[in-house]
């Protein structure tokens, strides 16, 4: 991605005030991308300040006119859509392959738009996930998205195992952060019996990012599989997934990559396992190699690269604000983005500390390079959860997570400086009528 170059702003010493945030939107060169957005209607004179990319991104505009032309192209072609008009619907997985493969740091081979994310980890843990004698665990952190966790349980019983002594779980400490070293511990101790190891790329509850390169090395040296979930990570911060080849990947696209709900997911294998190493796999007719697809012989012939693990055609109005809202990100440029986020989370790390100290604290680590905050409110008179609904009268859509966190994630595509600084404006106010007596 060519990107935009990031502005010069400072990453500590910041002003709390709302014309300094102004300032530093003035300099923001990313600025434009925010009117390419549709955000939820202002109400009672404030506008909506919408801290919820993490969960489910903004519709870009554009998606709308992409629908609209497949909408088109069935009525006025019919069947014909697949093989005529602008994007032929037989090839229109390809159109997010290039955004993709930049995104995630791979060649364009190594990635897929297909089904959604459980059912991508499903089946490259059908492939990837072949337990043998007593290598037949799988580890995964004990905090992990319940998806993932019934995932993973199924895939142990699958095999006709158990997954009280099948699932091992990575913890994190009192800090509730992942240390890298306690991983080493567990592998340390089971090595020989861990068949795969299922990791996040971003913590979803904490926003922790964890060190993906290092995780996938530790995979390689202990001879086990990896694969990672990258459902916080993807359109976040930058991935080089080629290059720390984990086996698998997979995500979701409709938090950070804007592609609306329940949109088509991506997935990732790497290149060694394409040729040689290729293991077992499911198989369905759009896995086949294309040229002689519609053959329709009952020898399968697999398509090259990722594009062997789809299983049926892509669904076109689901990927269509996908390819729109790549094309977005091929403009802006993964690096500038990284940038602008972390700034904006340098700003409202340095709003919180001096304007909620001993109120509200962050369970985020301080070196998490991600668009989210976690936020804890800390001060025993405070009802947390009124709080939350505070913001939530307010217009400010974050999102509540049992027991006591409010997660909030400027995105920096359509977030400004101004919404980070209105955020603390309307948390004090929630705050201040949250006080128990």
């Amino acid at each position: 991605m060519a990107g935009i170059e990031p502005a010069e702003l400072p990453v500590s010493g910041f002003e709390t005030n709302r014309e300094y945030a102004r300032s530093l939107d003035d300099a923001d060169p990313l600025r434009v991308y925010r009117r390419r957005f549709s955000f939820p209607a202002d109400g009672d004179g404030r506008a909506c300040i919408y801290v919820c990319g993490n969960s489910l991104g903004l519709m870009p505009d554009m998606a709308e006119d992409y629908v609209e032309e497949v909408l088109d192209a069935w009525k006025r072609l019919g069947v014909e859509g697949h093989f005529k008009g602008a994007r032929p619907w037989t090839t229109y997985h390809r159109l997010a392959r290039e955004g993709f493969a930049e995104l995630a740091g791979a060649r364009t081979a190594e990635v897929v738009a297909m089904n959604t994310l459980t059912v991508n980890l499903h089946v490259l843990m059908a492939s990837f996930y072949r337990p043998a004698g007593k290598r037949n665990k799988i580890v995964i952190e004990s905090t992990a998205f319940p998806s993932d966790y019934f995932a993973v349980e199924s895939q142990i019983r699958w095999h006709g195992l158990d997954p009280d002594e099948c699932l091992v779980e990575w913890r994190p400490r009192e800090d509730e952060i992942l240390y890298t070293e306690d991983l080493e511990g567990i592998l340390d101790e089971q090595a020989e019996e861990i068949a795969l190891l299922l990791l996040p790329g971003v913590q979803y509850y904490t926003g922790q990012v964890l060190d993906m390169e290092s995780l996938c090395a530790l995979a390689r040296r202990t001879g086990c599989r990896i694969g990672l979930d990258l459902a916080h990570a993807i359109g976040n911060i930058p991935l080089n997934l080629h290059d720390w080849q984990p086996d698998f990947a997979a995500w979701c696209t409709y938090k950070y990559l804007n592609a609306g709900p329940g949109a088509v997911a991506g997935a990732f294998v790497h290149s060694r396992h394409f040729n040689g190493d290729t293991p077992l796999q499911l198989t369905g007719w759009w896995g086949h190699e294309e040229n002689s697809r519609f053959r329709m012989a009952h020898s399968f012939v697999p398509a090259p690269g990722a594009d062997r693990w789809q299983l049926s055609n892509p669904p076109v109005l689901s990927l269509a604000p996908l390819v729109a809202s790549l094309e977005i990100f091929t403009e802006a440029g993964i690096s500038a983005l990284h940038d602008k986020s972390k700034r904006q989370v340098a700003f409202l790390r340095y709003l919180l500390h001096r304007e909620f100290a001993g109120q509200v604290e962050t369970i985020t680590p301080a070196d998490a390079s991600g668009c989210q905050l976690s936020l804890v409110i800390v001060d025993s008179n405070l009802d947390a959860g009124g709080v939350f609904r505070a913001l939530e009268a307010m217009l400010v859509m974050g999102d509540w997570r049992e027991p006591n966190v409010i997660r909030v994630a400027p995105v920096p595509l359509y977030n400004s400086y101004e919404d980070v600084f209105e955020l603390s404006v309307r948390l004090r106010e929630a705050v201040d009528a949250n006080g128990q007596t």
